[in-house]
């Protein structure tokens, strides 16, 4: 029996909180590559358009650098990580002051080849 073999993409430092990125990240995974870019492509969330660019790129890797088959692989491993923040304030009432955290996210996408059923 062939080992699985995994390749990955790694997107760092989006500018997006990882808690919109997961929502988006649960819908796709275990699912085939094109199947998941279909439903990226529609899906109207702007986490959609980070994931979709990081799968386009993982199933890229696996075909030019593995010579595997793109129809064959699916998303074995997705996960938004939390990346730094970037901390800000807003004057607020009576003198005081609000923070206000600018969150980023890193995308890291792992794609591997379905085994073949005998």
């Amino acid at each position: 029996m062939a080992e699985l073999v995994e390749v990955m993409a790694v997107e760092k430092y989006i500018r997006m909180s990882p808690r919109k990125v997961r929502l988006v990240a649960d819908m796709v995974r275990g699912m085939g590559v094109d199947e998941a870019m279909a439903l990226l492509e529609f899906t109207p969330k702007q986490a959609a358009r980070a994931i979709e660019k990081t799968l386009n790129s993982a199933a890229a890797n696996a075909t030019q650098n593995f010579g595997l088959t793109r129809a064959d692989l699916f998303v074995s491993t997705i996960k938004a990580d939390e990346g730094p923040t970037l901390k800000r304030v807003k004057a607020g009432a009576r003198g005081r002051y609000k923070p206000i955290l600018k969150r980023s996210a890193h995308i890291t996408i792992g794609v591997a080849e379905r085994a073949a059923k005998v």
